[in-house]
């Protein structure tokens, strides 16, 4: 293996994804030599195959509801269709703006781009396109890609994943969903306003089954009223391709049929025959093993992202990347806090939480030690006037701080920013309470909410 100038660093990253291109910026604003190592495109899952995509596809979704139902508001609109190359011509848009504002972010700071496969060949380098880069310390974050069952084969046209999904050039005529996790739900949310029938078949009782309970029950009834159908507690035991499409099977007798199967049940970790074992590096079910700084067993090698057992979000891999680069500069860090961190799944309608759920709260403290409130949105001018149902519900310890924020409803992603100070900040209902909030907004829910924590519920009844 070739070693040649320029090829040492203070810092060579493997993977140029949320996690490490987020490591590369701040480790370069920390003056640093870094070397960012990327066999596909600068930017990931997230930008590329994942949180961007979606959410473009999630917008139009709604562009096209409104469309459907502007009579509600009083306004006379029709949906004459969805034209698929049209959507993705926008969703495309919006991709490479970003990729090329994040490529020229990458180039001002100086950091050598690398692009091409690599893999770790010893504890301070990283082989990629014939050339050995070393480095005082590496960074793994080789990240994440969709997973599949035990003989379930992935086609690419009718049995598929969500990387076929977001290039479909028509919209399916009816679609079976395997996973009602935050993949699984957006995608049905997607796929319905556009016109298809689809069933989601989940093994758990619930939809998005990490969520609070009351979240999981709020999603399912407004699913039901969009005419989301879905299967819980049904295990996936097989399918077979028909004349049209697929017919799949579920443990407890069930058949379905559709177009498409999509299997959204996860993403699995990017770590075979990368290196990472001979080198040494501690793994467990192909995850990377960490300590609560993103310290590999291995000195000289750090981790983050969706390779590691923490949280599969992108804006987790951003943190986890911005800690190990102030780390390396020898800054106090502390460990990531994951109950604070804000998640959303951006179905319609929308769920959003951060802090703990109930049933987590009352197995750390007990029951008798957690409190709730559940505040309903028909008592909000603004969730009134978009037409939108939910919640929002609290979890606090008994005269204590607020331990957790769950909210069902339109742009709950856009109220969870104020529930992650409230959380982050360990915040009394009380000390909430005495906020005055903008008025008509859904940000005053929570707002009234806390008031109701706090003893001097508003617009209770009694």
């Amino acid at each position: 293996m070739a070693e040649q100038a320029g090829t040492e660093f203070d810092l060579v990253i493997l993977g140029g994804g949320s996690g490490g291109y987020a490591c590369a910026l701040r480790a370069a604003q920390l003056g640093m030599s870094v070397a960012l190592i990327e066999k596909g495109k600068l930017g990931g899952t997230c930008l590329h195959n994942g949180c961007i995509p979606t959410k473009a596809l999630l917008h139009a979704a709604e562009v096209a509801d409104l469309a459907r139902e502007g009579e509600q508001f009083g306004i006379k609109t029709s949906l004459h269709g969805i034209d698929m190359a049209g959507v993705n011509a926008y969703k495309d848009g919006v991709i490479n703006k970003l990729y090329k504002g994040l490529q020229g972010l990458v180039k001002s700071r100086k950091i050598t781009l690398i692009e091409a496969e690599g893999r770790l060949s010893s504890p301070t380098s990283v082989d990629a396109g014939g050339v050995r880069y070393t480095g005082k310390h590496i960074v793994l974050a080789t990240g994440s890609v969709p997973r599949s069952l035990p003989g379930l084969e992935i086609d690419g046209t009718r049995v598929i994943t969500s990387d076929h999904a977001l290039l479909l050039d028509r919209v399916p005529s009816s679609a079976i969903i395997l996973g009602g996790g935050v993949i699984g739900v957006e995608f049905a949310s997607v796929w319905k306003s556009f016109g298809a029938d689809v069933t989601i078949v989940e093994a758990l009782p619930h939809l998005v089954p990490v969520e609070d309970e009351a979240n999981s029950k709020l999603l399912e009834r407004a699913f039901r009223k969009r005419g989301i159908a879905f299967e819980l507690g049904a295990r996936f035991t097989g399918v077979q391709h028909t004349a049209n499409g697929v017919q799949i099977t579920t443990e407890n007798g069930k058949t379905l049929e559709a177009e498409v199967l999509l299997v959204a049940i996860g993403r699995g970790p990017v770590s075979a025959n990368l290196g990472y074992e001979e080198v040494g590096v501690e793994m467990e079910r192909g995850f990377v093993k960490v300590d609560g700084l993103c310290q590999t067993n291995i000195p000289t090698i750090s981790a983050v992202g969706d390779l590691i057992p923490t949280l599969q979000l992108a804006h987790v891999g951003f943190a986890e990347g911005i800690l190990v680069a102030e780390r390396l500069a020898g800054l106090d860090v502390v460990p990531i806090d994951y109950d604070g961190v804000p998640r959303v799944t951006y179905s319609e309608p929308e769920v959003a939480s951060v802090g703990i759920t109930e049933a987590a709260a009352k197995e750390r403290l007990g029951a008798d030690n957690v409190e709730t409130i559940t505040y309903d949105l028909a008592g909000n001018g603004k969730s009134q006037i978009l037409k939108t149902a939910g919640a929002i519900k609290l979890v606090r310890q008994k005269d204590g701080p607020v331990l957790g924020v769950h909210i069902v409803g339109s742009r709950a992603g856009e109220l969870v920013s104020e529930a992650q100070l409230i959380y982050n900040w360990e915040a009394l209902p009380s000390e909430v309470a005495q906020l005055i909030h903008a008025h008509p907004t859904q940000g005053e829910a929570l707002g009234e909410a806390h008031l109701a924590l706090a003893g001097k519920p508003l617009h209770a009844h009694g």
